[in-house]
C-alpha cells in the first residue's frame, strides 16, 4: 500500500517497487498512457462482437458492437459520456435483436465499474439502477424468444442473478476504488497542509531567533565597543601630554574588550545548546545588581552618570532584570553615542506595588542628534519589554536633552529564579 504523502494516481505503482527496474519502468509508461491500456482492452472486445455481427450477417450488430466497445478507450476522462454512449448502443441491442448476447455486452459491466471509480455516487447509483433495469428486460425477451410465451418469475430469477450478478460486483468494485482514491486524496491534501503549516511555523521561529540573536548581540557589543571608542579617543589625545592618562585608558580598552569578549563567547554557547539545554548556564545573564558596574564602566568612559532609587527595592524575576539591564545599557550607549560632547545622565529607578519603572535622561542635543539610521537599539528595548508585558516611551525633553522610560510588570519571584536587584 502506497504511503500517505503518495499521489492518488500512483498508489498502484507503489505496489511495483519491489520488481525489477523494466518492469517499474514498463508500468509507469503504461501509467502515462492509460489510452493506449483501454484501446487494448477495447480491441478482443470489439473484434468479438464485430465478428458476431459478420459471421450472423446482421451488419447493424456490427455498428452496435462498435458503439459498445469505442466509448472505453476514453473511459477514464468522460466516464458518464462513454457509459451513456454505451447503454444507448446495448438499448438498441435489446430493442433489435430482442436481447440476443453478444461478446462485446461485457463492455456495459467494465463502464459501469468506471462510472462508480472515476464520477460520483449519484451518477453511479443511476448508472446501477439502469445496468439492473436492462439485465431485467434482457432476461425477459430471451427467454420468450426461445420458449414462446412468457416465463414464470421463479424462472427469470437464476437468469436474471447471471445477468444482473456482475453489475452489482462491478459497481461495488468500483465504488470501493472511488472511496479509496478519495481516502489517498485526503491524505495527501492533509500531508500537504501540514507540511504548509510546518514551513510557516519554522519561518516564524527562523524569524524570531534571527530577531533575538540581533538583540543579544547588539546589547553584548554596542556597549562594550562604544566603551572602547570613548577610551581610544581619551588615550590618543592625552598620547603626548599625559602618559599615565594614556596608560589608563588603553587598560581600559584592554578590560572592555576581554568583558566583550567573554560575554561573545557565552552568547555563542547559548546559541550552540541543544533541545536539553546543558549549556544554558553559559547565557550572559546580568541583572540590576550589576548595575553599579554597569555605571563605573559609563565613568570610567568620560560620561558622568547619577543614578536614584525610589520606592521599597523587590527582587525581580530573571528575565524582567536582564531586560532592565539591557535597556539601562542601550540608553547609556545612545548618550555616549548621539548626545554630544560636555554632557550627563541620569539613571532612575522607581519600584511601586507592581511595576518597576528606568528612567535614563540626559542633557544631551536631543532632537537635533544625528541619526545614523541603522540604529536597533530602541526597536530592541520596545521588544524586550514587550516580551514581558512592559513598554518603552522615548523622546527628546522639552527643555533639552532625551529620556528613556521603561515600565515593567513586576511578577513573583520563585526561589532561585530572582537576578538580584539594585
Amino acid at each position: 500500500m502506497a504511503d500517505g504523502n503518495s499521489s492518488p494516481r500512483d498508489d498502484a505503482a507503489a505496489e511495483y517497487r519491489g520488481y525489477p527496474g523494466a518492469v517499474s519502468a514498463l508500468y509507469a509508461w503504461l501509467r502515462r498512457h492509460p489510452k493506449l491500456v483501454d484501446g487494448v482492452l477495447a480491441f478482443p472486445i470489439g473484434a468479438g462482437g464485430v465478428g458476431t455481427g459478420v459471421l450472423s450477417h446482421r451488419y447493424f450488430l456490427v455498428l452496435i458492437a462498435l458503439g459498445l466497445t469505442i466509448p472505453i478507450v476514453v473511459r477514464r476522462s468522460y466516464p458518464v459520456g462513454a457509459f451513456a454512449t454505451a447503454i444507448t448502443a446495448g438499448a438498441c441491442q435489446v430493442v433489435l435483436f430482442r436481447g440476443r448476447p453478444v461478446p462485446s455486452d461485457i463492455t456495459i459491466v467494465v463502464l459501469l465499474y468506471t462510472l462508480a471509480a472515476y464520477s460520483t455516487r449519484r451518477n453511479s447509483v443511476i448508472g446501477l439502477g439502469i445496468c439492473l433495469f436492462g439485465a431485467a428486460v434482457e432476461v425477459v425477451e430471451l427467454i420468450e424468444l426461445r420458449t414462446g410465451f412468457p416465463a414464470p418469475w421463479q424462472a427469470l430469477l437464476p437468469g436474471y442473478l447471471v445477468s444482473a450478478g456482475p453489475c452489482l460486483i462491478a459497481w461495488v468494485l468500483g465504488d470501493s476504488t472511488r472511496y479509496r482514491r478519495a481516502y489517498y486524496a485526503n491524505l495527501e491534501e492533509r500531508a500537504a497542509r501540514l507540511e504548509r503549516e510546518r514551513d510557516a511555523h519554522a519561518q516564524i521561529a527562523a524569524a524570531a531567533e534571527r530577531a533575538r540573536i540581533a538583540r543579544e548581540l547588539h546589547d553584548v557589543v554596542a556597549h562594550n565597543v562604544s566603551v572602547m571608542v570613548v577610551q581610544a579617543d581619551g588615550a590618543a589625545y592625552a598620547l603626548g601630554t599625559d602618559p599615565a592618562r594614556t596608560r589608563q585608558a588603553l587598560a581600559a580598552i584592554s578590560a572592555t574588550g576581554r568583558q566583550a569578549l567573554a560575554e561573545m563567547r557565552a552568547l555563542l554557547g547559548v546559541l550552540r545548546r541543544g533541545d536539553d539545554g546543558e549549556l544554558a548556564v553559559l547565557a550572559p545573564q546580568p541583572g540590576l545588581g550589576q548595575l553599579d558596574e554597569l555605571l563605573d564602566q559609563a565613568r570610567a568612559a568620560g560620561l558622568p552618570v547619577t543614578c536614584s532609587i525610589e520606592g521599597a527595592v523587590r527582587p525581580l524575576a530573571t528575565g524582567t532584570a536582564l531586560t532592565a539591564y539591557r535597556i539601562i545599557q542601550e540608553s547609556l550607549t545612545n548618550v555616549r553615542k548621539h548626545a554630544g560632547g560636555m554632557v550627563c545622565a541620569n539613571v532612575l529607578l522607581r519600584y511601586t506595588g507592581t511595576t518597576v519603572e528606568l528612567s535614563v535622561t540626559d542633557n544631551g542635543v536631543g532632537a537635533a542628534a544625528p541619526c545614523d539610521g541603522g540604529g536597533h537599539g530602541l526597536t530592541g528595548m520596545s521588544e524586550r519589554a514587550a516580551m514581558y508585558g512592559g513598554s518603552v516611551r522615548a523622546g527628546p525633553r522639552p527643555g533639552g536633552g532625551f529620556e528613556v522610560t521603561a515600565t515593567l510588570p513586576i511578577t513573583e519571584v520563585h526561589t532561585g529564579e530572582h537576578a538580584g536587584a539594585a
